[in-house]
């Protein structure tokens, strides 16, 4: 295919005006996620063509290509949903390949379309030129991941983010405490080198970083090395269609504007600001800080949906003493990463 104007392959809009059309459109549209293990001798190329691909079709959200493959979270509009298939399917490696429909979905997940060229689709921190991404473990799917998890011999880990497990997680599930993918990997390794004769389960949203994970441990040495086929996505839809037990508690973190899908009806997380049962999760609304939290009604009111007394008294300030303010000032975003959190010392306005 033949590109012409690349200068328009990009989005041109500034999110205000793009997240204000998104809350005013009432066309249906479908998330869902997808990825592909391949290798892509021209990454940027490829990564045009399905700019173009996907603009013409009203494909929002966010990909990542490398010479790798394709990791990609979007929204469709409904009634370009087979024709979205049809434009992927001309790509022999798409041919066949699971698309994760989102389980709790209202259409808002994404509001632009960016596709960024990188060195990896999952940053993992690998250099080792021995390492074969192709040596996954045993797939499972949700009966054989049931059965499999309930025997007392076997070790189940999640191979998210702390942000994200705190929210939702398989039960008896091992949730480490990281920000990253690339810290969790050797994290994982040593945590269960005492462990590498019993069988391992690993899960994460839709499939992609397990499919890392899993061939990493194996290359560690771990025998009997399993992951979750689809992840929590395709976990929560078989569970439901096959009438099965579902063993996963509370929400399943999501990385687009829901910030979360539910999975169950127990709440396993905490209000970040009081302490009360909550999973909601939401970014502070001093831009300058933006931090990522979990925030209860009661506080959202509190704290004029901020993270602390003071980005909330920042916020009240006129713009333009805001602007030349948040220059200097340092907020909990400023300070603090996505996986430090734990709660709000309320009388300092930061974090603890």
């Amino acid at each position: 295919m033949v590109i012409e104007h690349k200068k328009h392959l990009h989005n041109r809009i500034n999110r205000k005006e793009l997240k204000q059309r998104l809350s005013e459109n009432p066309e249906p549209r479908i998330t869902l996620s997808f990825y592909k293990y391949v290798q892509l001798d021209d990454p940027q190329t490829f990564r045009d063509e399905l700019y173009e691909r996907c603009q013409n079709l009203g494909v929002w959200g966010r990909i990542y290509v490398a010479r790798e493959g394709v990791n990609a979270q979007i929204s469709v509009p409904e009634k370009n949903m087979h024709a979205f298939q049809d434009a992927m399917n001309t790509y022999p490696f798409f041919v066949g390949m699971r698309l994760n429909i989102a389980v709790d979905d209202h259409g808002k997940s994404f509001f632009a379309l960016t596709i960024k060229v990188r060195d990896k689709i999952v940053a993992d921190g690998i250099d080792d030129p021995t390492f074969n991404p192709s040596n996954t473990g045993t797939h499972l799917n949700a009966q054989h991941w049931n059965a499999l998890s309930a025997d007392p011999e076997t070790v189940v880990i999640d191979m998210r983010n702390h942000y994200e497990s705190e929210v939702g997680h398989f039960k008896g599930a091992i949730t480490p405490n990281v920000a990253t993918f690339r810290d969790e990997l050797p994290l994982v390794a040593d945590m269960l080198a005492h462990n590498k004769d019993k069988k391992i389960l690993m899960y994460c949203t839709g499939g992609i970083r397990c499919e890392k994970a899993s061939a990493y441990l194996r290359h560690q040495g771990f025998k009997n090395v399993f992951q979750l086929e689809g992840g929590i996505i395709e976990y929560a839809r078989q569970v439901e269609t096959m009438g099965l037990e579902n063993q996963f508690l509370g929400k399943n973190f999501v990385f687009d504007e829901r910030l979360g899908e539910r999975i169950s009806n127990e709440v396993v997380a905490h209000c970040h600001q009081c302490d009360a049962p909550c999973d909601a999760h939401t970014n502070c609304a001093n831009d300058f800080c933006h931090i990522l939290f979990i925030q209860c009604d009661a506080c959202k009111a509190t704290y004029a949906s901020t993270c602390s007394e003071k980005c909330r008294d920042f916020n009240a300030l006129p713009d333009d003493e805001r602007k030349e303010l948040g220059k200097t000032q340092q907020f909990n975003g400023s300070r603090f990463g996505k996986g430090v959190y734990k709660a709000f010392k309320k009388s300092e306005g930061s974090l603890v």
